[in-house]
């Protein structure tokens, strides 16, 4: 590999989460963004030709070096690996329509799954996957919520147009019908683990 990509390589292995490519590229200042996407790439052939455990993966609004899907049961069998606990069902709900409907408030989300949220929201917050992007025009200013990259993350997204369609899914947010799409319901932990040693702990159920 050249030497812009083995440092690539060093960076993202040490990294316990994804690095977007303005951090990757300050490593190397005078690198231009076409080096570096050809950097990227040289990384990720290395690991896709020469049939290693880790692939090198574009997740979260960033890049990391994870394991393998089907090496992730193994691992988490002999208790190598921390994984997130699951969202409990009304977190899952209300993180359902923050991620379709954001930005959003309070009342809409309350209005929508006729509880009240706030404490759900504010666990949400605590685990980094929904944060404040605003403020609304209405009575108060009330604070409008939106996803974040560690939400991405979380659910192996690159980017928000991954989200299902809701047409696909034929969820009705407003309806009685059940308010969470079955692939985040299914996904409430990514079945791929960092490869770097360092990881945070995981996050208590919310």
């Amino acid at each position: 590999m050249t030497s812009l990509a083995k440092l690539l390589e060093a960076a993202l292995f040490a990294s316990a989460r994804p690095i977007p490519f303005d951090e990757l590229a300050a490593l190397d200042p005078e690198s231009s963004p076409a080096a570096l996407r050809a950097a990227l790439d040289e990384v990720r052939e290395h690991y896709d030709q020469e049939g290693h455990g880790v692939e090198l993966v574009e997740i979260g609004e960033g890049w990391q070096i994870l394991t393998r899907a089907e090496y992730t049961e193994a691992i988490e069998r002999a208790q190598l690996a921390a994984r997130p606990q699951r969202l409990s069902a009304a977190a899952l709900e209300s993180l359902a329509i923050i991620a379709y409907r954001q930005p959003i408030g309070r009342a809409e989300i309350e209005e929508i799954r006729g509880v009240a949220v706030g404490g759900v929201l504010k666990s949400l917050h605590e685990r980094g996957l929904i944060d404040v992007v605003g403020r609304g025009e209405g009575l108060g200013r009330p604070l409008l919520y939106g996803t974040t990259p560690a939400f991405l993350e979380q659910f192996a997204l690159r980017h928000l147009d991954e989200l299902p369609r809701a047409d696909e899914l034929a969820v009705a947010l407003r309806s009685a019908a059940p308010l969470v799409p079955e692939p985040l319901a299914a996904a409430s932990a990514p079945a791929i683990a960092p490869a770097a040693t360092a990881s945070a702990a995981a996050p208590g159920a919310a």
